[in-house]
């Protein structure tokens, strides 16, 4: 218990919140970078996978994508960049390494999720002479939905999770904290850090659980 106390005191210490290594400068740069990461790879991927699922074409390709996206260490990914011309760009090569990081998830759940409605509802569609176009906002994209959020919410907590590997390239974020910790042999720091990157990662878990619940509850009460 003693380092769980440790822990406790040095986050509760009001100077380790502020200035330029503060918590609260370090979690805003890791919202940041993360925020920035999502949704780029979201405004890549989803349209895509998609798009590929309601002409139900391009499995291996969304297959290929994520097998690929998962095998590719975001560190070396990182430390590719950083010996580049973009190492001098800021936050550019974290938030591409990241974006390469998210889009398996994003891409291979969004296709899966339009490919698994259930054909007797898109054939019955059809029947009643809907188009393209409207069997996919009426049908496909609201019954495809929960399988597409699983994979937004799977990108984000592991993007976010993932984003602390920045500070190992001196970039910004919480990482930033427990590498200081492990540079200072303050293991307390190092165990602060941690437990910011976890509560920051549910966090993000449960505001998207919650956003869409209220989405699915609305829908429905426009429905009736």
């Amino acid at each position: 218990m003693g380092i769980v106390t440790d822990a406790w005191g040095w986050l509760t210490t009001g100077a380790h919140w502020t200035g330029e290594d503060g918590i609260g400068q370090r979690l805003a740069e890791h919202v940041y970078v993360s925020g920035a990461a999502l949704l780029i790879a979201a405004t890549l991927a989803l349209p895509l996978g998609l798009w590929l699922g309601h002409l139900g074409r391009g499995g291996a390709l969304a297959v290929n994508v994520s097998n690929v996206g998962r095998a590719i260490p975001v560190f070396a990914v990182l430390a590719l960049f950083m010996v580049s011309p973009l190492r001098n760009a800021g936050y550019v090569p974290t938030v591409v390494a990241l974006v390469l990081f998210a889009i398996p998830p994003l891409l291979t759940n969004a296709y899966v999720g339009v490919r698994e409605v259930d054909r007797a509802a898109v054939r019955a569609a059809r029947g009643m002479g809907m188009t393209g176009g409207q069997l996919f906002l009426r049908v496909e994209l609201p019954l495809a939905r929960p399988v597409v959020m699983t994979g937004v919410r799977s990108a984000a907590v592991q993007v976010v999770a993932t984003a602390t590997v920045a500070a190992m390239v001196g970039q910004g974020g919480l990482g930033r904290i427990i590498t200081a910790g492990f540079a200072t042999y303050d293991t307390a720091r190092v165990v602060a850090g941690a437990v910011l990157v976890a509560l920051l990662a549910l966090l993000v878990e449960g505001v998207l659980v919650g956003a869409d619940r209220l989405f699915d509850r609305h829908r429905r009460l426009v429905e009736r």
